[in-house]
């Protein structure tokens, strides 16, 4: 028995009997993949990201950092007993005890501690339960489907790096370093030297093994943009590898601003062109978040009809600020007045100052 002011005293989630309950949830750690289980209570997902889906039932799901998900589930258990509702680490060995919560029956006390114990989480390597859980995310009848072809296709392989002795991650062996200027003002305003010229490479080596350590671990830093045709369809390769340490590589949860992409689907090792066959393009779901499983691939499609400059990164937040995100450009002449709070800093800062630009 606990009175509920205790420290470290559970969160209480107070519910009725025989009713469904719609659970929103979010995930907005900075290192961590998690699972959730309600303790003898079935959950039915029925939203991702914003964007409804076929339903279907579990027992516990994964949830990446950046995704969210609405569950739906029934209070038809006995009123007169409390239920744990568990949070567990997912994808890096766990150093800390499960985050518990109450499920609290009305009319039984809320300090009433539940007879159960804790439900029960996969390991936290155990990537064949994740992936059985990401294949069952697909879009309810009636969603958006997915131009059937591509104008453009960009391979993002993600590795570990050094840089001048510093543990770094790279995309297509270039580490994100974020120019001081924004990137909108820059390509507004044609400011050249705001940023680095160069557009970042669409693809990888063919001969790279991604089952092992880079054989010259070095990278080099990169503020180039990838420039998108307006209104083109574009065909996203998320590519895992090995990291620095032999037999290690990381799941890595992917989000794009200003777009909602359809994911086409899942594999493992290198992607090939014959992978293609393994594409969705009946149902897939539409989400702005997408896990990238160790050693394997997630491909993804989106159609560039967003005037602006958006970022895709990895979620993980230590990741991104060692390097791992890239950035598209498209439609960035039909952006109306920007407003001077985006001009602030930089080149744009000193040119607005100057010259009060409109």
């Amino acid at each position: 028995m606990f009175r509920g002011n205790e420290q470290c005293a559970p969160r209480i989630l107070h519910v009725l009997p025989n009713k469904v309950y719609r659970l929103r949830i979010a995930s907005i750690t900075s290192m961590s993949s998690l699972n959730l289980a309600i303790g003898n209570h079935k959950m039915v997902v029925v939203e991702a990201d914003g964007n409804y889906l076929q339903p279907f039932a579990v027992d516990n799901m994964d949830i990446y950092s950046g995704e969210s998900y609405s569950v739906l589930f029934t209070t038809d258990q006995d009123p007169s007993k409390n239920y744990w509702i568990s949070i567990s680490v997912r994808g890096r060995e766990p150093k800390t005890p499960q985050g518990l919560t109450i499920l609290n029956y009305h009319p039984t006390s809320a300090s009433k501690l539940p007879t159960s114990s804790p439900p029960v989480a996969p390991q936290w390597n155990d990537y064949n339960h994740s992936k059985s859980f990401s294949h069952k995310i697909l879009a309810i009848m009636g969603s958006p489907k997915p131009p059937t072809t591509y104008n453009r296709r960009i391979m993002l392989l993600n590795t570990q790096n050094y840089i001048n002795g510093y543990i770094k991650w790279a995309i297509n062996n270039i580490s994100l370093s974020l120019p001081a200027t924004p990137y909108l003002g820059s390509i507004r305003y044609g400011l050249n030297n705001s940023f680095d010229q160069t557009s970042p490479p669409d693809s990888f080596s063919h001969f790279y093994d991604v089952m092992k350590p880079p054989i010259n671990p070095n990278s080099t830093y990169g503020s180039g943009v990838y420039m998108l045709a307006f209104n083109t369809t574009v065909d996203v390769i998320l590519q895992n590898a090995n990291a620095l340490s032999e037999n290690t590589s990381e799941i890595h949860p992917w989000h794009l601003h200003g777009h909602d992409f359809w994911v086409l689907g899942y594999g493992d090792g290198k992607f090939s062109v014959k992978d293609e066959k393994k594409f969705n393009l009946k149902n897939p779901p539409l989400r702005n978040t997408a896990v990238i499983f160790p050693f394997g691939w997630t491909a993804l499609r989106f159609v560039a009809d967003n005037p602006g400059v958006w970022a895709f990164h990895c979620h993980i937040e230590p990741h991104l600020h060692m390097g791992m995100g890239v950035v598209f450009a498209e439609g960035v002449h039909h952006v109306g007045k920007v407003p001077n709070e985006a001009l602030s800093c930089g080149m744009t800062g000193k040119m607005f100052t100057n010259n009060n630009h409109n």
